[in-house]
């Protein structure tokens, strides 16, 4: 069993688990391991918003983005995934990371003044960065063999880890979570660049990617996800949409990724940005829509004990003030962290 904090970011203690050094988890769950070189990662999210009509033009930008990714100095891994949101557009996001920040910068300059310097026609278009130190964020699987997200440019992933199946397990699991309390500090400003906005958030942001892949799933684990966990899943995720301001959630995507070709895979993430970890760790142990979401899946694992092939996996970050960059032309106020900054739409 190992600790999910490696051993090159190990510390002494001046904050503690919340289960003891004999804990056993009652499953077992990895994390993504990187070479020890590396110090700090990027999560890029290239996001175009439309309606309608503008389709054509929204998918133009997309490949403009995609052929940027794919110079030298591009990400080592990046996805795309889609979802409607509470207004009614389109928002068609693409992902990309980093794991060499003097690629990154070489490279970010020219595609931010591409994607957001220059107006396109009935479309908007954002970027939302984290650059966090790796000892700002952690991960957590399910399984061995399809690394997602940030794993995807990791050397590698842990063997069984003690860390998780307890409340307080996503906290344990972040290297800095040893001597911090990653407490939040300020609030989210909007900052007017000619049509440009840009939102300056504040200290210990965090951001949620949390997925779900049910691609190996035989017709009737589909249908017991499809029919029993996905509806609750996705209450849940309206909820943190339309109301999760008032629980310190500034905002929630709950997406679809996007195969390769642009069809809809059988798999989705919810992508969320925190006031803080402590307000992401409060919903997900004492809000009923988290509550629900918990015991369908609970429900679902025990009914299919180690024969279930659905893969889940999260990532969580918490961010220092200058690990940001968010950015938004022609969105509407309420996309991303615009709608954590009430002045946005005046």
């Amino acid at each position: 069993m190992e600790s999910a904090i490696p051993q090159n970011l190990e510390m002494k203690r001046s904050r503690h688990k919340r289960v003891p050094d004999d804990y056993q988890p009652p499953y077992p769950s990895f994390v993504a391991r990187y070479k020890p070189a590396v110090s700090r990662v990027v999560m890029a999210y290239f996001g175009v918003q439309y309606r309608g009509t503008t389709r054509a033009a929204a998918t133009e930008a997309l490949v403009e983005i995609g052929g940027r990714f794919a110079v030298e100095v591009g990400p080592s891994h990046w996805d795309c995934a889609q979802y409607v949101d509470q207004a009614g557009h389109t928002n068609v996001v693409s992902v990309a990371y980093w794991d060499d920040i003097a690629c990154f910068d070489a490279w970010f300059a020219p595609a931010r003044e591409a994607w957001t310097g220059k107006a396109r026609e009935g479309i908007g278009t954002f970027i939302e960065v984290l650059r966090p130190s790796v000892e700002r964020h952690e991960t957590l699987f399910s399984s061995l063999g399809r690394p997602e997200g940030v794993a995807a440019i990791a050397d590698g992933m842990s063997g069984e880890v003690q860390e998780h199946a307890y409340w307080g397990g996503m906290r344990d699991r972040i290297p800095l979570s040893q001597t911090d309390a990653m407490t939040p500090g300020g609030n989210p400003e909007l900052i007017r660049d000619g049509a440009r906005l840009r939102v300056k958030a504040h200290d210990n942001l965090c951001l949620i990617r949390s997925g779900q892949d049910w691609s190996d799933t035989e017709t009737s684990e589909r249908k017991l996800y499809l029919d029993d966990v996905e509806p609750v899943l996705r209450e849940g995720m309206e909820f943190l949409r339309d109301d999760g301001l008032g629980i310190g959630c500034y905002a929630n995507r709950y997406m679809r990724v996007l195969a390769a070709d642009g069809s809809v895979s059988e798999k989705s993430y919810g992508q969320s940005w925190w006031k803080s970890l402590a307000a992401l760790e409060r919903w997900a142990e004492s809000h009923p829509t988290h509550v629900r979401i918990f015991g369908a899946a609970m429900k679902y694992l025990s009914t299919l004990g180690p024969s279930a092939k659905l893969r889940l996996y999260h990532e969580v970050t918490v961010a220092a003030a200058d690990e940001q960059f968010f950015e938004y032309l022609n969105c509407h106020p309420k996309t991303g962290m615009l709608a954590a900054v009430e002045t946005a739409s005046t």
